[in-house]
């Protein structure tokens, strides 16, 4: 338990501090951020496929966040010529140049992926084999890597002033609000999941998948992350500066609870879907690098779902403001 805290705490610092420097100094810290965790996340994702028996090119898979990411960036700099729609068909881009990467890379090196494929006892034929692993190094890419990725463009919202003009000047902050959302809602449902599940206990929501996981404490889990998201809001609107960039971005108490409500769904998905990912690889977790956590892809499988789906909702609300 004191590890579990101790870790927590020291990732909370840095979570704290990343918010911070992007609110003060610039947002490329907090992109910093998501790349170190998308990169060690896929890393440790590689390593479950293979233990699944799905052999990936582990050296792409780490790598790859890196050219996603730098894309994105490269894209969002050049957003007055650029729209948001060809941003992300150049991230989709991205991922399938590195597919055809993974593939030749095997092809390339023939007489290594031979050795290996003598190692796992592989009997068909090398460009097969080569195809299969580039498709399984695809999974990869696309969880956690592009999925993770959407925390960057909610990092930069308030840089893409030619999609979203409606923000004005306080598309900073209403990405640093969008952001808080972001994290807080897997957050505020796996913690709320957790304690009404352990109070109230009853039926099992997925025995086979997660056999800790209750209906009552999903049901609890979204029913707080709800009324704290509500409070959130409250909270930001009786700031100055904050409440200016709320009203402007059309943000409402009854557009957050049904945001929240829909995003605490979805996390709650992403937990059970890595933890069904888990029993596949027969691991407890999926790394050591938070001790008492596990792995940043056990801290983080709620928010890779959850964040593609708070950028989108944002997204059409400021589009329609």
């Amino acid at each position: 338990m004191k590890k579990r805290l101790y870790s927590g705490a020291i990732f909370v610092a840095i979570l704290a501090v990343a918010f911070v420097l992007k609110a003060t100094v610039s947002n490329y810290f907090f992109d910093a951020l998501i790349l170190a965790i998308a990169c060690i996340s896929s890393l440790e994702f590689s390593k479950m496929l293979t233990k699944m028996g799905k052999f990936n090119n582990k050296i792409l898979a780490t790598v790859q966040p890196c050219a996603l990411m730098l894309a994105l960036l490269l894209c969002i700099a050049y957003q007055s010529s650029i729209s948001l729609i060809f941003t992300i068909l150049i991230a989709i881009a991205v991922v399938v140049v590195f597919t055809i990467a993974a593939f030749l890379w095997s092809v390339f090196t023939a007489k290594k992926t031979k050795r290996e494929m003598e190692t796992r006892k592989i009997s068909y034929g090398l460009s097969k084999f080569a195809l299969i692993k580039a498709v399984n190094t695809l999974i990869v890419y696309l969880y956690p890597a592009f999925l993770m990725m959407f925390l960057t463009l909610i990092n930069h919202m308030g840089d893409l002033t030619a999609t979203f003009t409606a923000l004005g000047e306080t598309g900073g902050l209403v990405s640093v609000i969008v952001l808080i959302f972001a994290f807080l809602i897997p957050i505020f449902s796996d913690t709320f999941a957790y304690l009404v599940g352990g109070l109230v206990g009853g039926r099992k929501l997925a025995p086979k998948i997660s056999p800790n996981k209750t209906v009552s404490g999903a049901v609890g889990g979204g029913v707080f992350c709800v009324l704290l998201s509500i409070v959130l809001l409250v909270i930001l609107n009786a700031i100055p500066a904050t409440a200016v960039a709320v009203e402007t971005a059309g943000i409402s108490i009854w557009k957050v609870a049904i945001i929240s409500l829909l995003g605490s769904c979805l996390g709650q998905a992403g937990d059970l879907f890595e933890s069904y990912l888990k029993r596949l690889a027969g691991v407890k977790d999926a790394g050591k690098i938070m001790p008492g956590h596990g792995g940043l892809l056990d801290r983080f499988d709620s928010h890779l779902f959850v964040a593609p789906f708070v950028f989108v909702a944002f997204s059409i609300l400021f589009v329609l403001i």
